[in-house]
C-alpha cells in the first residue's frame, strides 16, 4: 500500500536532470571557508588561529553547549582568516579560512563493530564527528538521539520530496548498505528495534537498493510514499506511516518517534566504523541554467562557485541561486557562498526562467487552506502579520507552520504567503518572548 498524509502539492519534479547521474567527486578546492554556524543551536568557538597548519578532520570550532556540534578542516593547509563571509541560510556568518597544501588528514580512528559500543559511546562518537541532520534543518544529531523520552520507532527519511533535488537518491541507489548500517547504528543508540525506510514512489530503483540492504533485518521495513510535497517533513512521515499526529508545538519523540535523513544515516556510520568526521557531503547542481547539472561529493567549505564551474559553467547570465531546493531554498547573493552541512542542492536560474510574480489580493480560493499540510489557515496568518495582529497569529498556530512554502505555490493571487510568515515568526522571535510584543513593534 502505498502511503500519503492530508494536504501537500504535486510540483514538478525535474529530478530526470540528475536522478540517474552518478556521484562524482569534486577536485580539492585550494580554499574553504568553514562556517562556524551552520547548523541549528549554538555556533561555534575557533579553536585555531590564523597562521595555524591544520590537518584534514582536524577539529577547529566547538561550543560547550548541548544543542550544537564541533566543524572540522575540510582541506589541510594554512588557516589565513577568521572573519565575516557569505553564509548561505543567515547571509553572513563568522568563518575559519583555510588555503590548501596538499591533503594530509589526522589519524582516523573507527570501531569493527557498532554492537561493542553503548549508547552512550555512539551518541558521543556522532557528536565528535559534527554530525547534524544533512537534509537541510541541520540539528544536531547527537543531540536527536539523545531524547528525553521513550523511543519505540525510528524513521529513514529518504523521500527527498524538493524538485531537482536527488543527492540522497544517488546515496541510497550507491551506498545502501552504509546507509542501513548508519540506520541499524541510529537504532541501536535508540534501543528500539523497530525502524521503517521512507522512500517516495518516483525512486523505484533506490525502493530496490534499500530494500535489498535491508532484506536480512527483521525489523527493519521499507515503506513507498506517495509522490507529494512535502511528503520528506518528519511530521508527514510520521502521519503518512505510523498515523501518529505531533502535537501542535510538539516534536517526534512525543510520539515516541526518532527520524533522520538518509544521507546522515551514513555519515554516522563513517564516524563509527571509520572515524570520520564529517567534512563532506553530496551536492546536487542543478536548474535549467546548468550546462551539465550533477550530483558531486564536495568537502564542506568549497564555494559555489567551483561547483558551478565543475558542471560547465551556466547556458545564461544568473539571475537566482538558491541554496536547497526551489521550495524551501534560500536565494544567495554571492556565488563565494560555501557549501555547508545542509546544502543539499544548488539551484541555478537565468532571467528567462524566473516569472515576473506581482502579487494581488486575496481572492479567498481556499487553496492554501487546502494544501497546507499542517491544516493552518496561511492566507489568513499572512493577513494578520501584515496588520501585526500579533496575538491572533499566536491564536492561529504560527508556530506550528514548517514553512514549506505550499500555500505560496498554489496561491493564484501570487501573494508571498510564506515569506510574511517567516517575517512574523522573525519578528516576534526577535522580542525574546512570544506575546510580549511592546510599543513600536512594527513590520517597517
Amino acid at each position: 500500500m502505498i502511503k500519503t498524509f492530508p494536504g501537500g502539492i504535486h510540483p514538478p519534479q525535474y529530478k530526470s536532470l540528475t536522478a540517474e547521474k552518478s556521484v562524482e567527486t569534486l577536485p580539492l578546492p585550494q580554499k574553504v571557508f568553514i562556517p562556524l554556524g551552520q547548523y541549528t543551536g549554538a555556533a561555534a568557538t575557533p579553536t585555531v588561529s590564523v597562521g595555524d597548519k591544520v590537518k584534514t578532520g582536524e577539529k577547529i570550532g566547538e561550543s560547550n553547549a548541548f544543542v550544537s556540534a564541533p566543524v572540522h578542516a575540510a582541506i589541510s593547509g594554512k588557516v589565513t582568516a577568521i572573519s565575516m563571509h557569505p553564509h548561505p541560510v543567515v547571509g553572513r556568518e563568522e568563518a575559519i579560512v583555510i588555503e590548501r597544501e596538499g591533503d594530509e588528514w589526522v589519524e582516523l580512528r573507527g570501531h569493527s563493530s557498532y554492537e561493542i559500543l553503548t549508547p552512550g559511546e555512539i551518541r558521543e562518537i556522532v557528536r565528535s564527528a559534527g554530525i547534524v541532520g544533512l537534509g537541510g534543518a541541520g540539528f544536531p544529531t547527537a543531540v536527536k538521539i539523545s531524547p528525553q523520552k521513550q523511543i519505540d520507532t525510528f524513521i529513514l527519511n529518504g523521500a527527498e520530496c524538493e524538485p531537482y533535488i536527488s543527492a540522497d537518491y544517488r546515496l541510497m541507489v550507491e551506498n545502501a548498505e552504509e546507509i542501513v548500517t548508519g540506520m541499524k547504528i541510529l537504532m541501536h543508540a535508540l534501543g528500539v528495534n523497530k525502524g521503517y525506510i521512507a522512500i517516495e514512489d518516483n525512486k523505484p530503483q533506490a525502493m530496490r537498493e534499500m530494500e535489498k540492504a535491508s532484506s536480512s533485518e527483521p525489523g527493519i521495513k521499507v515503506v513507498l510514499l506517495r509522490t507529494k510535497y512535502p511528503q520528506g517533513s518528519e511530521k508527514q512521515l510520521i502521519k503518512a506511516i505510523l498515523n501518529r499526529e505531533v502535537p501542535s508545538g510538539g516534536l517526534p519523540p512525543d510520539v515516541g518517534v526518532v527520524v533522520n535523513n538518509a544521507a546522515t544515516a551514513k555519515a554516522c556510520a563513517d564516524a563509527v566504523l571509520l572515524g570520520k568526521p564529517l567534512i563532506e557531503r553530496v551536492v546536487t547542481v542543478a536548474g535549467p541554467n546548468v550546462v551539465e547539472p550533477k550530483n558531486i561529493r564536495v568537502r564542506i567549505g568549497t564555494p559555489f562557485k567551483d561547483l558551478i564551474e565543475f558542471c560547465g559553467g551556466t547556458v545564461e547570465t544568473i539571475t537566482k541561486l538558491v541554496a536547497g531546493g526551489p521550495l524551501m531554498g534560500v536565494a544567495q547573493y554571492s556565488l563565494q557562498t560555501p557549501v555547508i552541512k545542509g546544502t543539499c542542492g544548488i539551484i541555478v536560474f537565468s532571467s528567462k526562467d524566473v516569472p515576473d510574480f506581482r502579487p494581488s489580493e486575496c481572492i479567498r480560493c481556499g487553496f492554501c487552506v487546502d494544501v497546507c499540510p499542517m491544516g493552518l489557515l496561511p492566507g489568513e496568518l499572512a493577513t494578520y502579520i501584515e496588520k501585526e495582529q500579533w496575538d491572533e497569529c499566536e491564536k492561529s498556530g504560527l508556530s506550528d507552520c514548517m514553512e514549506c512554502g505550499s500555500c505560496a505555490y498554489i496561491c493564484p493571487a501570487k501573494r508571498q504567503i510564506v515569506q510574511l510568515i517567516k517575517y512574523g515568526k522573525a519578528k516576534i522571535a526577535a522580542v525574546g518572548k512570544k506575546g510580549l510584543l511592546g510599543e513600536g513593534f512594527s513590520l517597517t
